[in-house]
This record gives structure tokens, sequence and C-alpha cells, in this order.
């Protein structure tokens, strides 16, 4: 942190730096809150007193700063976690799940280039660095609440846009996964607050008047060293079906061999077509495949991609939807694109190709448009296809996101949104996988378009709070 001007503060100001701004503490407290689950690793870079570290309860916190002042309060405050003088006091060299650097570092750095690429270091490649820094557009304001001692705030002298700031990140070896602009109203007045801040900050627009902005980013696959992924991961593919008896065998017949080996798991929901005679009988016939089974003790889909991927034993993880109206050859793509990096989290989309004409009908065509736009807004990712069944995801991401599902809570009958929202709050990659979408050529479908739209519009209304006023 030598790559930056080092605004000194007194004692004065450390102690009234929380006081003077609570609304806006209240604020990153929920944010960061959101943006990095308990119980995981930080470092946290410009730490000041220690009071972001303290919020978050990591598993293991270390904080730095260059103001000693601030490291003896924090030290003082947070004995549980270590606190350094500058990072060249800290030389360990171990790897976090989170590195957030404050915006008073970006406001005063002398190189933010050289500062991105000096926390490298710290990060595996499922590091998450969050960046933090404020709209320029808010200096005079700020500054002037500043000389009215009615908010505390560092000096301006680098002013950043969004497209700086991820430039240098890209510069410095980092590919920016999500972004977000927060807080149009920073000080608490009653009622006018919660209006700027929980309404008019969701729309689309107004929401770029936000002081706050922050950009999660990894590192690029050219920054990473050549033994930092597995070269070949194992693969598991959880076959949800019910009632689809004449394409258990198409299935495996169709499906590749991939990675350094692929076991299969069927999961049966309580077919009354003979569904799990014709597996039984497959797993016979073709014995020198890894295929395993499981009759689903629960109902509907979401239910049963859980059961599979809590049986499965391989690295990779993949869905493959018993229909077969994605085609099961497609799955080779999918791995490539999540063994490559090309993302953390791979969704099948529809919506791309054109379809058969019997694959889904156009109301349904229509709603899905609808809801891939709408969660691409809210999650800050693209997603062109919200319901295709087809998603693949390393067996630790999924860990992880089942780790912290209660935060969401048990609102998804499908498992596609379980998936997508925990997947988009830990910053996972979400990259869209084109596919062909082909007609049934056995049995018929059980799903309720009708019935499945209040469900769809409740997660959407559900996850517009968790994501944009948090």
């Amino acid at each position: 942190m030598n790559t930056h001007t080092v605004r000194t503060a007194s004692a004065d100001s450390v102690e009234q730096h929380p006081k003077k701004n609570g609304y806006y503490f209240k604020f990153v407290t929920r944010l960061y809150r959101f943006l990095v689950p308990a119980s995981s690793r930080v470092l946290h870079i410009g730490c000041k007193d220690g009071y972001l570290l303290h919020v978050m309860s990591p598993a293991s916190g270390v904080g730095i700063d260059d103001n000693p002042i601030f490291i003896e309060q924090a030290r003082n405050r947070n004995p549980q976690y270590a606190f350094h003088l500058g990072m060249k006091d800290y030389v360990q060299r171990d790897a976090f799940d989170y590195i957030i650097i404050s915006a008073s570092l970006i406001h005063t750095s002398e190189d933010v280039q050289a500062l991105f690429e000096s926390v490298k270091r710290f990060c595996a490649p499922e590091t998450r660095v969050i960046v933090e820094w404020h709209s320029y557009f808010w200096e005079p304001f700020l500054l002037l609440a500043r000389r009215m001692g009615l908010f505390y705030c560092d000096d301006f002298i680098n002013k950043f846009s969004t497209h700086n700031i991820e430039h240098f990140l890209q510069l410095a070896g980092f590919e920016v996964v999500s972004h977000g602009k927060n807080l149009i109203m920073p000080w608490y007045i009653p009622g006018l607050s919660w209006l700027c801040n929980s309404f008019l900050s969701m729309l689309p627009g107004v929401r770029s008047l936000g002081m706050f902005r922050w950009s999660a980013a990894r590192l690029s696959n050219g920054a990473l060293k050549a033994d930092a992924l597995p070269k070949e991961p194992s693969v598991s593919v959880v076959i949800t079906c019910r009632n689809e008896k004449g394409n258990i065998e198409a299935a495996i017949q169709r499906c590749s061999q991939l990675g350094s080996s692929t076991e299969y798991i069927f999961v049966e929901g309580h077919s009354t077509d003979g569904t799990l005679e014709e597996i039984y009988r497959v797993q016979k016939a073709y014995a020198d495949k890894n295929i395993s089974v499981i009759v689903q003790s629960g109902k509907g889909k979401g239910d049963a991609v859980r059961a599979g991927f809590a049986a499965a034993q391989g690295d990779i993880l993949m869905i493959l939807d018993g229909d077969l109206t994605v085609e099961p050859e497609a799955m080779t793509k999918f791995y490539q694109a999540l063994a490559q990096r090309k993302g953390e989290f791979i969704n099948g989309t529809r919506l791309v190709y054109g379809m058969e004409s019997q694959a889904m009908i156009f109301l349904a065509l229509l709603a899905n448009h609808f809801f891939s736009r709408c969660f691409s807004w809210i999650l800050g990712q693209r997603v062109t296809d919200t319901l295709c069944g087809t998603k693949v995801l390393y067996k630790k991401d999924y860990l992880r996101i089942m780790r912290h599902r209660s935060y969401f809570g048990n609102i998804d009958p499908f498992g596609d949104f379980d998936l997508l929202l925990g997947a988009a709050r830990l910053n996972c990659k979400i990259v869209d996988m084109p596919i062909h979408y082909k007609d049934r050529v056995y049995g018929a479908t059980t799903i309720n378009k009708f019935k499945e739209l209040f469900p769809l519009l409740k997660m959407s209304y559900y996850s517009l709070k968790k994501f944009k006023a948090p």
C-alpha cells in the first residue's frame, strides 16, 4: 500500500467516523453481509478501525491499513483478527475467499493498477476481489458535508468511473464478474431515505445516481498458475426422470464419457409407467458404466436435483432432464466451458437457436424472455434462460451455495433458482451455453405453465429485494 498518498487521521476523527456516518455504515454493513457470506476468509485492505471485518463475521480475518491510529483501534476492538500496519508488514501468502479494497485507497492511490496487482499473491482461482469507490458526482456534496461536520469522508484525489476501475482490474490480470451502484441518499431523512434507497434505487437509470459503487472480480485465466486447476476433473451427471421410460436407455447411449471418469445418477420421481424398472434394466445391461439409482423421497425437480447432487462423487455436477429435450451430446460443451474456466456456472439457454415446433409453446416462450431479462437485471449478470434444466458447476461451488441456501429461504420449487441465486450471490461467473431445444420423443410434459407463473413472480420480487436493496 505504498502506492497511495496517506491522509492523516486524528484519534477524534477515528471515533467520530462511524457516529457521523451512522446511516451510511448501516447500509455498508447490510451490503457486505450480502456480498460476503459469514465464515469466509477475508482480507480487508484499508480496514480503518476494523468495523467491517467485525460485521462480516469471517472464519479468519486480516486487516491492513497505513494509519497507525486506525490499526491500534482495530487491535483493541477486535483482537480475534490480525491487523497489520501497511502491506509490507504482512508477508504471508495465504489465499483468501474475499479481498476487499476500500474506497479510501481507490481515491488516494498513486497507482491503482499496481495496487490491484499487489493483491494477486493472496488470490486463489475462487477468490473474489471486491473494489469499492464513491461516484465523483457526489464529491462536492460529501466534501461540503465533511466541512459542516455531518459526514466523514476521504479526499477525492482520484475520480474514477466504473469503466476506469474495471479497466485497471483488467490490466492487473482480473476479470469483472459483477458490479453494483447503491445508496442514492447517503443521509437519514425519515421517509425520504427509505423511498430513495429501497424503492427508487431499484429503477433502471435512477440507480446510476448511487454514491456507493462496487465491482467483484476474479483472476483471469492468463493470471492463473499452470497448476491452479485440475486437468481432468471427474463428472457426475444427474438425470431427473418421472415417467420417462422411453428415454432412459437413450440417455446412457448418447452421453459421452467426460473428464477422468463419469458417473450417471438417475433420480426417479414416483413414475407410473415403469421408469424405475427400466432404469434397473439399463443399469444391468450397461454394467461397464458407472450407473446408480435414487428413488426420490420428496417431490419436484428441485428436491430431485438436491438428492442427486448429495450422492454425487464427481468434481463437476451436471443436470440432464430425463425428457432429453436438451441433447445429451451437448454435455461435452458444458464440460469444456467449465473445465477451461470460461465460467463457474454454465447455464443452458434454449432461446438462442431456433427450436422445434412443439418444444415450447408461444406463451411459455414469451414468459421465458420476460423472466430472463428480469433476472439478468436483478443478478447483475446476463442470464438468457432461467428455466433451462441443464446447469453445470463444480461440486465445491455447489456446496458453498447450499451452505448459504437459508439466506434466500425455501422459495424455489423448480431447483433452478436455488442454484442461480446462490451462484450470483457468491459472484460466480455465470455463462450461457446455447443449446438446441428438441421436441419430446416419448411421454408428455407434466408442467403447467400457468400454475408456475405465480411462483416465478414471487421469486422475482423476493430476489429483487435481496439483490437490489440488501
